[in-house]
């Protein structure tokens, strides 16, 4: 992972104002100190049960980690466990009791209302999820849910919810079509209609949200807010895996982020955008497990985008960067003759003015044909208006969020204007530098209302 610091220096840049941590990584809750980003932590599943039968530990954990770091840090929701109904049973007993301790030590810290206290669950709790309207949770956790409910309700919390459109998609055998997985648009007679209702359904997601809501419904439940704590698409997989791709990733991702931007709802509760965060910020390459669980990212550990997202009206959109913060660079290991050809290509028919790479002049050191060929893609590349296809260069090239001036050299885009004129913001510092030790982090890609929060796995994000 990158140090901290350098998460924030990108989170900034992609002026993301909501993050989910894994966790509560004290170097992490000092560099977001002061940026006005909202932060959601978590408590390991693996505190839960020492928290769940003792107030007092409970108390001490809020102190250690919410009360030492507020308000200078924006905590706004901690999530006690994640899945722990589904991932960890045998911890479910003491999973409400550790809700309430939680929420008692912020009571005693005048916090309560400032932070909601919930806990992420998965949608395999909800049975017969469609037609939606028929939707339960799975009876046996009752004697949890009910009191947990209860206390979402009390409280004025929200339920957290993670919805995995992927994972139906790939556990049912055909019967969801990818199209209605990734939220495409499809005809009306090729919808999912619900019997009971006669209501449309468009897509997985929004069929999902309303399971839970009608589930909420049949224990006498009609007031809680959904919030989504993860969702996304991974963007590689293995063999048995041919759907997790760049493209389908790409498109599940930008199509969530429209859906929540445009507030329309689902059709139980249209109008009112489902706040959601997006699993995840980083690709995490040491992951155990298939392909698939090492590619949910939006970048790689070094701030470069794993894929430029697309939005509706604005354009080429990297992450949730509503600026469109991007410079072209040469990559590392390129064939020498295929650089050299594409620097001639650029500083020749390119009409790209290289004057400034000659002895002498300010960006001529350092003297390597990859520092050369670097200032001359991204100059073409803003001279192009950053289209697409324009950092390429026969695949010597790649698009990146890290600014590449360096002393008195300054590429074009850097100090706020692009070539052709268009404004445009200074990007973040570089992201490739130490690594930090600090225990996994997670962040989320997200989306949040008005009305509730935003969020980016290793880490989460949100949209409004």
């Amino acid at each position: 992972m990158p140090h901290p610091t350098q998460v924030v220096a990108l989170l900034k840049a992609q002026q993301i104002r909501h993050v989910r941590l894994y966790n509560a990584d004290q170097g992490m809750l000092v560099a977001l100190a002061n940026t006005g980003i909202r932060v959601m932590v978590s408590l390991p599943n693996e505190q839960l049960l020492g928290i769940g039968q003792s107030n007092s530990t409970a108390a001490n954990w809020v102190s250690h980690n919410v009360v030492a770091h507020y308000p200078a840090t924006n905590i706004t929701a901690i999530c006690v466990g994640s899945e722990v109904l589904t991932g960890l049973p045998n911890a479910a007993p003491v999973l409400v009791n550790a809700l309430k301790f939680i929420h008692s030590a912020l009571v005693a810290s005048n916090l309560d209302r400032q932070i909601k206290v919930s806990t992420p669950l998965s949608t395999s709790i909800i049975l017969d999820s469609f037609p939606p309207s028929q939707a339960f949770f799975n009876r046996s956790l009752n004697p949890v849910l009910i009191p947990m409910l209860n206390f979402l309700q009390s409280t004025g919390s929200y339920l957290m919810l993670n919805i995995y459109p992927y994972y139906d998609y790939m556990q049912s055998n055909g019967v969801i079509p990818l199209d209605y997985a990734l939220f495409k648009s499809l005809p009306s007679n090729k919808e999912a209609v619900d019997a009971n209702t006669l209501v449309h359904y468009s897509n997985v997601f929004d069929a999902m949200v309303d399971a839970a809501y009608f589930a909420m419904a049949f224990l006498n439940f009609t007031n809680i807010p959904i919030v989504v704590t993860e969702s996304g698409w991974p963007s590689k997989g293995d063999s048995n895996e041919p759907d997790a791709t760049l493209d389908n990733a790409n498109t599940y991702n930008s199509n969530l982020i429209r859906h929540v931007l445009n507030k329309t709802g689902t059709p139980k509760h249209p109008g009112i955008a489902v706040s959601t965060y997006i699993y995840e910020l980083y690709n995490e390459d040491t992951k155990p497990g298939p392909v698939s669980e090492k590619n949910w990212g939006l970048f790689n550990a070094n701030g470069e985008p794993v894929y430029i997202l697309h939005l509706a009206g604005s354009g080429s959109m990297l992450a949730n960067d509503t600026n469109n913060q991007t410079y072209c660079i040469a990559k590392e290991g390129s064939d020498p003759k295929m650089l050299q050809a594409a620097l001639d290509w650029a500083c020749g028919a390119g009409k790209v003015d290289c004057s400034v790479l000659s002895q002498g002049e300010p960006c001529y050191e350092p003297d390597s044909m990859i520092a050369h060929a670097t200032y001359a893609f991204d100059t073409y590349y803003h001279q192009m208006g950053k289209a697409p296809g324009t950092c390429d260069f026969n695949g010597v090239a790649a698009v990146t969020t890290t600014n590449p001036s360096h002393g008195s050299c300054v590429f074009p885009g850097s100090l706020g204007r692009s070539i052709n004129g268009t404004i445009s913001n200074i990007t973040a510092p570089s992201m490739n530098s130490t690594i930090s030790d600090s225990a996994a982090q997670k962040l989320h890609h997200g989306a949040f209302t008005p009305v509730m929060l935003a969020t980016v796995g290793l880490w989460s994000l949100v949209f409004l």
